[in-house]
């Protein structure tokens, strides 16, 4: 949905050489009545999309299930893909702000589902802490998720109900936790003891977005990085402390300011490490629906910036549009095509 600008917020932003100087309040008002439009679809084009589909993909290959939610745009025509993969303990139904709000903006939204770290783990565990440890610790999960994807990725073009709506020339992958070291991976981060027979970077994904990423295990940066190239949004927030990887908020950082790939990072005041998940299951910590609006229309700005070229979303996005006080945002590389587009500002 192409949002309609103001003229003279047009004719002030066509230039963008010297936004370091400007307040930030310029054209808030109007890019903010924008946003509900363009970043998360409005009440009418999400009351127009049909109902979700649930399956149940088999993996013959590896005898394996994997289970999927689709939330699909209003729109028929051939539309971008985002693979969506939860975090530690999570689920299909996870992140579910997310992928309504990339289905409302005319995104075909893909959760994914992983046995061996989804919900299981933790429903009915007698030690909480040791299932979900176990859970991470063991190498066979972590290389499932990455096969998960891939065979999503196969997977998508063949399947019925998806005929004649994909655009698999402009495919992203999203996750939290647990999920954006999958989305890491996929785009290229090493493995410690090598890619185990997987194509990575997977040539399909065009851009990622990294909810509470860490840094990695066992190789250097320089190492761990050095096959990124695709833009990656990483969103953490100021309390975003790991559950069990003990990552503080400062780690959640590290991937963005050692991957040499073109990158957003957005910071939320007052995040905390479950403020992402969206995990209703998980109770009313894991689904607190506080900064659900602004990491969704974070997202969706970035990936029509990304992948639809739009360069009036990628103002918005580096403006810090759907920021609030505290709140901040900074960006490096040649993200978008059109003006240039300035590195850093803070909230609104």
């Amino acid at each position: 949905m192409a949002a309609r600008w103001p003229r003279r917020c047009l004719a002030r932003t066509a230039d963008l050489s010297h936004v370091g100087t400007m307040p930030i309040h310029l054209c808030r008002r109007a890019l903010l009545g924008s946003l509900p439009s363009l970043a998360l679809g409005g009440a009418a084009l999400a009351a127009g999309r049909p109902a979700d589909i649930l399956q149940d993909w088999q993996d013959t290959a590896r005898a394996r299930t994997v289970p999927v939610r689709i939330r699909l745009p209003a729109t028929a025509a051939p539309a971008p893909v985002v693979l969506i993969s939860h975090g530690l303990g999570g689920s299909r139904d996870g992140l579910a702000y997310l992928g309504a709000g990339l289905a409302d903006a005319g995104f075909i939204a893909v959760h994914l589902q992983h046995h061996g770290t989804d919900i299981a783990v933790w429903q009915g565990a007698e030690n909480l802490p040791l299932a979900m440890a176990a859970a991470v610790l063991d190498v066979r999960n972590a290389l499932d998720r990455l096969k998960d994807v891939e065979f999503a990725l196969d997977t998508l073009p063949r399947v019925a109900a998806l005929r004649g709506r994909l655009d698999m020339t402009r495919v992203a992958i999203a996750g939290h936790s647990y999920g954006a070291w999958t989305v890491l991976h996929m785009l290229g981060e090493r493995l410690p003891a090598g890619d185990w027979g997987l194509d990575l970077p997977d040539p399909r994904l065009r851009a990622g977005i990294a909810l509470s990423p860490f840094p990695p295990f066992g190789l250097t940066p320089l190492v761990a990085y050095a096959r990124i190239t695709a833009p990656i949004l990483h969103i953490t927030g100021t309390q975003d402390v790991g559950y069990i990887e003990a990552a503080t908020p400062e780690d959640r950082t590290f991937p963005y300011r050692n991957i040499a790939a073109p990158g957003v990072l957005a910071v939320l005041a007052g995040a905390t490490h479950a403020s992402f998940a969206g995990e209703a299951a998980g109770g009313p910590r894991w689904d607190d629906p506080t900064y659900q609006g602004r990491t969704a229309a974070l997202s969706v700005l970035f990936l029509r910036a990304v992948l639809l070229r739009d360069a009036g979303a990628g103002a918005m996005l580096l403006r810090g549009a759907p920021l609030q006080p505290g709140d901040r945002i900074e960006s490096k590389g040649n993200l978008f095509a059109g003006p240039r587009l300035p590195a850093s500002v803070a909230g609104p």
